[in-house]
């Protein structure tokens, strides 16, 4: 059975978040845990509260065990974008769209969705 945890509305990205889920992508959880910590993006901080989510949620709603938990699916999906303008010269201005992402994972135990 697959569990499922969410991070929404995370202020980064979602091409900086996707970096760092390609080097945890089909790994146990632990494992993926022990890179992220090494790395020394925020956005390697963010990507591990939720993998350590979803692993709570396994272990405390479905009574499984974290040893054997694996990361089958992991995505940065783009949240909502806020628009601001930054004055340039003669007048005119120019436009910054501060992206925001939805980080979802989904783990499952070794044995169930390979």
């Amino acid at each position: 059975m697959a569990v499922k945890a969410t991070s929404k509305g995370v202020s980064i990205s979602p091409k900086k978040i996707r970096r760092i889920l390609d080097n945890v992508r089909g790994k146990k959880v632990e494992a993926a845990l022990e890179v992220l910590r090494f790395l020394t993006t925020p956005a390697a901080k963010e990507v591990a509260k939720t993998v350590k989510s979803a692993a709570s949620n396994a272990e405390n709603n479905n009574m499984m065990s974290p040893e054997e938990l694996k990361i089958v699916e992991i995505r940065a999906d783009a949240g909502p974008s806020l628009k601001r303008f930054r004055a340039r010269s003669r007048g005119r201005a120019s436009r910054i769209i501060k992206r925001s992402s939805h980080i979802t994972v989904i783990v499952d135990d070794e044995g169930g969705a390979s």
